[in-house]
């Protein structure tokens, strides 16, 4: 049993009450490899934003196991490095799809898990969150559960459609449950492609697609019924077009990636959604800059000469979303 306060890391209850009262949103930021932790936590500790280091159970197994339980302690140690004396930092396991799962992740050094049982039944989804969360506290490990299905596809995450969140189960299963925050669904969308073309209308003038509003009706509603709950929002990701240009200029074939405008996220943030999701737009900064650099410079092969690059522009990619979009500048 490794406990994660032996690691450095903090789970996220003091972050999400913070945040709930600061009127701002703590980053999620899903990553796979050492750039994308190297650019999250040099992000995090120069804007002093509390951030949580998200895994989902691909990367997880990709990164592996052990190995993951180590950069999570060298972040840490990395953070103070870079100046930040008190480092806020959350690793999360993103969309668990089994109690064996989140256990593993709890007995390895996670400070958070999500169990994901929205695809089920609501008393097997209420089951399930209750039997994780019995386990993770114990270890003063948080949980967060999910109600409503997003569209998408992200890792072993899919659907072809999303079922809003019932602003009437909302007050039922977290009170049944126990868990700790609750990740709804308002209309967002897992991966690069989070609209088809005939859920959004044309902007006359670029020809490039304007996505439908968030249907913060039912976040309001949510709210309503768990006053002060920390919310959370998956599937975050804004798809920078400056990304998919490049990506489409130099070879990729990303034809009508759309994802949720900047302007709505920031809606969120000021309200109780406390934590928002986002792993698409790394996703496509990475690509977009080793692309280019494959294009314009075939004769390399040094990957510290197109990864670096890769690097810095997502960590340039993080702190827009921590000082721009989110406000968690400042906050930790």
């Amino acid at each position: 049993m490794v406990s994660y306060k032996d690691l450095g890391l903090v789970n996220t209850r003091e972050m999400f009450a913070k945040a709930i009262e600061g009127g701002y949103a703590v980053p999620a930021f899903n990553f796979n490899n050492m750039e994308q932790l190297q650019a999250i936590i040099k992000a995090a500790a120069e804007e002093k934003s509390p951030v949580i280091l998200q895994v989902s159970k691909g990367a997880r197994n990709y990164a592996n196991a052990t190995l993951l339980r180590y950069m999570a302690q060298g972040a840490v140690a990395y953070a103070k490095e870079l100046g930040w004396e008190n480092p806020q930092i959350c690793l999360h396991l993103d969309h668990g799809d089994s109690f064996e799962l989140c256990k593993s992740c709890i007995d390895n050094g996670f400070s958070s898990v999500m169990i994901d049982g929205s695809h089920l039944p609501y008393e097997e989804n209420v089951a399930l969150t209750k039997q994780v969360v019995d386990y993770a506290h114990q270890f003063d490990v948080t949980v967060e559960g999910e109600l409503g299905v997003l569209a998408g596809v992200e890792d072993e995450v899919s659907s072809d459609h999303h079922t809003y969140t019932d602003p009437e189960e909302v007050i039922d299963f977290a009170t049944r449950t126990g868990c700790d925050s609750l990740a709804i669904s308002i209309g967002t969308s897992h991966g690069a492609y989070k609209f088809t073309p005939d859920q959004c209308t044309r902007d006359p003038k670029t020809g490039k697609l304007v996505p439908p509003p968030l249907a913060f009706e039912v976040l309001d509603g949510v709210m309503e019924k768990l006053p002060g709950f920390p919310i959370v929002l998956h599937g975050s990701s804004s798809v920078p077009q400056e990304y998919v240009d490049t990506i489409n200029k130099f070879g990729g074939k990303l034809p009508d990636a759309i994802g949720i405008p900047e302007e709505e996220l920031r809606k969120a943030a000021k309200s109780a959604v406390c934590k928002i999701n986002i792993d698409s737009d790394s996703r496509l900064a990475m690509t977009a800059a080793v692309r280019e650099i494959f294009a314009t410079k075939p004769g390399e092969f040094d990957p510290r000469k197109y990864l670096g690059p890769a690097r810095e522009e997502m960590e340039r990619l993080y702190k827009h979303k921590i000082e721009n979009v989110l406000g968690s500048n400042g906050k930790a």
